[in-house]
């Protein structure tokens, strides 16, 4: 057989053999992963708020006069009436000043009259000739000066009698004491705080909220308030005021709830609950295991064309027992791997599997 013949029997042999070998190597299999297709929803969290019981008024009292404690008779928690003299400060000065002018009144009161005998004398001596106009005019000047001076004596007794009024401390109506801030023997200034005042009457469970929890103002529907440690003792009331700054401290806003009705158990100060719904907006639930990490946030496996995955950073809303809530990143209607995303890269073909039941997706 010639040497050219036997070659090409040789090669059409070697290439129905790598024919053959390329029948036989099998595609390399897809990995499985199980999908969801995500469906947009309005969310609204349960909440559940921590407060307590205050007085609709409080008020705090203070001297309005400066001068050192020499007696106190309510302490925190005692009830007082109105006009009850709760302390009082030491009167040695001011009563020192009422009768340096009740001494000055008296003072006036003679110049009053000595200059009052000499007026009528010059009026009675006038109409004769045996005065001029000008010692009249003179008279009747000095009187009214001195009738004036007078006015001013009492006017200045009468403030001074004030000011030493003003060293007892009274309530100003009926309440609960809550708060001290002086004790006796100790000097104080005109307007600083001694007592907490809270006036009976109205009252308000008073919570602390995060301003992110009052996405829509406060709708007119009841609230329920319950005790803490007894949530059977409850009251119902509705939202009164809201304030419309934010705490620079704990970066919350006060919501005060107006009680109705209030049963006995829930005294000033009781620590309450409430429980209500924040504001539905759209959001998306998954399951925490689709939840990854791309650098430094949050993300999810999204499954698109071609069966490929994409890496999509995503804004968790909140997170939840067993369930996240995707606030931003996700679209309704799109494919999210929720299980088999351990070993995923971005532009990887997958093979999807339902992950409700099972079986290979649609």
């Amino acid at each position: 057989m010639p040497l050219r013949r036997l070659l090409s029997v040789a090669c059409l042999g070697y290439l129905s053999l790598l024919v053959g070998c390329k029948e036989e190597i099998a595609p390399p299999e897809l990995p499985r992963v199980g999908v969801q297709q995500v469906q947009t929803t309005d969310f609204a969290a349960n909440v559940t708020l921590t407060g307590d019981v205050q007085a609709r008024v409080q008020t705090d009292l203070s001297f309005r006069v400066g001068g050192k404690i020499i007696s106190r008779s309510v302490d925190v928690g005692d009830h007082v009436k109105a006009n009850q003299v709760l302390a009082r400060l030491d009167p040695k000065d001011l009563q020192n000043n009422v009768d340096s002018a009740k001494a000055e009144v008296f003072a006036a009161q003679a110049r009053v009259t000595q200059t009052s005998a000499a007026f009528v004398r010059q009026q009675k001596l006038l109409p004769k000739g045996y005065t001029s106009r000008s010692e009249y005019d003179s008279a009747e000047a000095a009187l009214r000066g001195n009738q004036s001076a007078l006015k001013a004596a009492q006017a200045q007794l009468a403030n001074a009698r004030e000011q030493l009024s003003y060293t007892a401390l009274v309530a100003d109506a009926d309440g609960v004491i809550t708060s001290r801030q002086a004790e006796v023997g100790q000097v104080v200034q005109a307007t600083m705080p001694i007592f907490g005042l809270a006036v009976d009457g109205d009252r308000d469970a008073v919570f602390n909220v995060y301003e992110s929890l009052l996405m829509a103002p406060p709708s007119d529907a009841p609230v329920i308030v319950k005790l803490l440690d007894n949530p059977q003792v409850q009251a119902q009331g509705q939202v009164r005021e809201v304030t419309p700054t934010v705490s620079a401290d704990s970066g919350t806003v006060q919501i005060k709830v107006a009680l109705q009705s209030v049963p006995a158990g829930m005294q000033l100060g009781s620590p309450v609950t409430a429980s209500g719904r924040t504001q539905g907006r759209p959001s998306i639930e998954l399951p925490w295991s689709a939840l990854t990490k791309a650098l430094k946030e949050p993300a999810v496996w999204v499954v698109g064309e071609g069966d490929k995955v994409e890496l999509r950073p995503v804004q968790v809303g909140r997170y939840l027992t067993g369930r996240v809530v995707i606030a931003d990143g996700v679209k309704g209607g799109e494919t999210v791997v929720v299980s088999g995303g351990q070993l995923l890269h971005p532009g990887m073909q997958v093979e999807k599997v339902n992950a409700k039941d099972g079986g290979a997706a649609p």
